[in-house]
């Protein structure tokens, strides 16, 4: 452990607060403990109340530099970033695994999103485009551009603690804003070891601190400070839906903006036409990926009832083959929940579920002896439930997939539609009648619909986020990057007249008298 972080940078007592170079420290200290084995492996100090103040006065300071820097050559600083996360991927993938127990495969994937997403904010930073429209009043000119916004506030979570961080930064550090970034507690270590690569480069270029913030601490410390701070006009919040609405009430009170994703309760709707083999390993990587831990998991399946035997048998026995263990070896399929209070929100749900009248078709015990004494490891669950269960509408953060029976495609519909989040769907179906119902405005009410494709996955290039209580913002690709700038729209009048617009007759003598 000392030699990987030697080589990110870092040590196993370190700061979690910087904006270039590392602070004290003078808030709380925060034991990074794996849940691969609950052992601690750092400690991290964070910020106080003065110390986030430093950091947001140093990001204000080098916004004013930074918005001046033409994009194209932002994009060219970001390239570099990429360029030297690329050259650590093996250690940060490492590193994520240890922290969070994702499984070596999907940590080293979550250090390739951010690669790719700096390749993409790379082009991204060329494409800043305004619209040219036509006047109505004779020898104007009128456009939009979109200049930086300011500094911006990002908070992330702990199951995708690198590539949230890289839609929302990387996007706006090619629009001209600086970027201050508040992690997951659960996720401190590798953010520390981000930032760390992304100074390096910053530094090499000659450009000053504050570009990049890390500002690690606890929610009244440093949080509350961040969402009320009129310094930062846009914070970025990934978590979940109650975090999302004490955002939203506190940032929106100073009229400041968000971007919001929060919840999802994820459906994967499969017809009788569908291609099983397809739709069974596309079910059993989006509800067990992560350990569950995804806000793109897949947590219901809704499966025509002339078939629903035949799948449901077939998830059980894909089940059976899933490898739990240390996500470490390379022969594991899931490893850890983050920690124990995850494992007892499951076995809480699965209680309800049962009293509702769920039944467990596989899995939901807490494994034991090794490595599972750690008690974070878990089997995953596949329940058999009914869409009227209250429990169904919820989000456990967990690996629990409820099998529910439909008759008729607009039956099934409801059925996903029927809870308040709203982030992916996914239908399987080789009825191109069913699949275009299904795309359609009376389909699914969900920010990513796929068809013949799980709800996990996403690709950059795709604005990502959801609707309702997912909190209806964007990221990463399309036109996401609009969110961190600002329209202005402009005029030019070159006819040596001042005609109003709407045809409007104002009309004074602007000559003085002589």
């Amino acid at each position: 452990m000392h030699t990987l972080l030697n080589r990110l940078g870092l040590t196993e007592t370190l700061s979690g607060v910087g904006s270039g170079a590392w602070l004290p420290g003078q808030g709380s200290v925060v034991s990074a403990v794996s849940p691969i084995d609950g052992r601690q492996f750092a400690r991290v100090r964070c910020a106080d109340a003065n110390e986030y103040d430093r950091i947001s006065g140093s990001a204000s300071e080098a916004f004013l530099k930074w918005r001046t820097v033409p994009a194209p050559r932002r994009g060219e600083i970001v390239r570099n970033i990429g360029t030297a996360l690329r050259r650590a991927k093996a250690d940060l993938g490492a590193l994520i695994t240890l922290e969070t127990g994702k499984i070596r495969a999907e940590a080293e994937g979550e250090v390739q999103e951010m690669i790719d997403m700096a390749d993409f904010a790379v082009g991204q930073s060329r494409m800043l485009y305004g619209l040219t429209m036509h006047s109505e009043r004779p020898d104007h000119r009128m456009y939009e551009q979109w200049h930086p916004l300011g500094p911006v506030g990002v908070i992330t979570a702990f199951n995708f603690p690198a590539a949230v961080w890289s839609w929302n930064a990387l996007i706006a550090l090619i629009a001209g804003n600086t970027v201050v970034w508040k992690p997951s507690s659960k996720a401190l270590v590798a953010a520390a070891a981000i930032v760390n690569i992304a100074w390096r480069v910053l530094r090499e270029n000659g450009l000053p601190d504050g570009i990049v913030n890390l500002v690690s601490g606890d929610r009244n410390q440093v949080g509350k400070r961040l969402l009320q701070d009129p310094g930062i006009p846009l914070v970025s919040a990934t978590g979940s839906v109650a975090m999302g609405r004490e955002v939203a009430g506190i940032v929106s009170r100073r009229l400041g903006k968000t971007i919001l994703e929060l919840g999802g309760n994820n459906a994967v709707i499969v017809t009788a036409s569908a291609d099983l083999n397809l739709a069974v390993r596309a079910i059993v990587f989006g509800a067990v990926g992560t350990a569950g831990q995804r806000c793109t998991t897949t947590r219901r399946a809704i499966v025509h009832e002339s078939i629903f035997d035949v799948l449901s048998g077939a998830l059980v026995h894909a089940y059976r083959q899933i490898c739990i263990g240390d996500p470490r070896e390379s022969e594991t399929l899931m490893g850890p929940l983050i920690d124990t209070a995850a494992v007892d929100r499951m076995q809480v749900a699965l209680q309800i579920a049962q009293a509702q009248g769920g039944r467990i078709l596989y899995g939901g015990e807490k494994l034991s002896g090794g490595i599972f004494d750690a008690g974070t490891y878990v089997a995953p669950c596949i329940c058999k439930a009914d869409p009227q269960m209250s429990i169904v509408a919820e989000e456990t953060f967990a690996p629990i997939l409820y099998l529910m029976p439909y008759s008729s495609l607009d039956q099934a519909i409801a059925i996903q539609n029927a809870v308040h989040q709203g982030l992916s769907s996914a239908i399987f179906s080789n009825d191109l009648l069913e699949t275009e119902a299904f795309l359609s405005c009376k389909g699914s009410d969900c920010g990513i619909a796929n068809v013949n494709a799980g709800t996990s996955g996403a690709e950059i290039g795709g604005a990502f986020g959801g609707e309702k209580h997912t909190g209806g913002g964007r990221e990463a690709g399309s036109d996401a990057w609009k969110a961190y700038m600002r329209r202005q729209t402009c005029v030019i009048n070159a006819s040596g007249k001042l005609p109003l617009a709407q045809g409007i007759r104002f009309q004074i003598d602007s000559q003085e008298s002589q």
